[in-house]
């Protein structure tokens, strides 16, 4: 009888185990993306086909960008090489602008250039109308992006966000002040 009870409870804390380890990050998102294909830097389509079974963290900046992008660019550089230190593969940096009619490729590529981005896993997106990304943003990411009536300034979020392999928003952390690497890199290795 106390094997039998045993083989029970070892059966259930499994299962139970097995459960909770299959996406390895705590109170995960879990927020289904919705497919696209835009524009990359070198003017070449890249989607959420182009991303599948690779963990990726995205986020939303443009060029002419007076405050919060050059900080959120510099801190996506330096998880980028973290993420090289630490030897984590598989892991790609998608960067959507949010003001596509200023942003081409061409412009993009030369603001990544001046991050020294490496764009072996680090794609910067245009190559769609102003009302898309903002939809596709909020709909999607949580998130809001409004380019007002007047000015040039885009409004937008600061956010970095952990996607898993399946194209599910699992995470987001603050990508403009006291980033946490740390976590971000362990969550990332959790996906892996």
């Amino acid at each position: 009888m106390r094997k039998r009870v045993f083989a029970i409870v070892s059966a259930m804390m499994l299962l139970v185990l097995s459960a909770c380890g299959q996406s390895g990050i705590k109170d995960a998102l879990n927020w289904e993306l919705a497919d696209f294909t835009y524009t990359n830097q070198d003017n070449k389509e890249f989607g959420l086909k182009d991303l599948e079974g690779k963990v990726w963290i995205a986020d939303f900046i443009f060029t002419n960008c007076e405050d919060v992008c050059m900080p959120m660019t510099a801190n996506m550089k330096k998880l980028q090489d973290l993420a090289k230190e630490e030897g984590i593969e598989n892991i790609e940096f998608v960067s959507f602008s949010v003001d596509p009619k200023v942003d081409t490729p061409e412009v993009l590529k030369d603001f990544a250039a001046t991050y020294n981005s490496d764009f072996s896993n680090w794609h910067f997106l245009t190559g769609y109308a102003q009302e898309e990304i903002e939809k596709y943003a909020m709909d999607n990411f949580k998130t809001i992006v409004k380019k007002p009536q007047t000015g040039d300034q885009v409004i937008h979020g600061t956010d970095f966000y952990l996607v898993d392999q399946n194209g599910n928003v699992m995470k987001y952390y603050t990508g403009l002040n006291e980033i946490p690497l740390d976590e971000i890199i362990n969550d990332i290795k959790a996906l892996q």
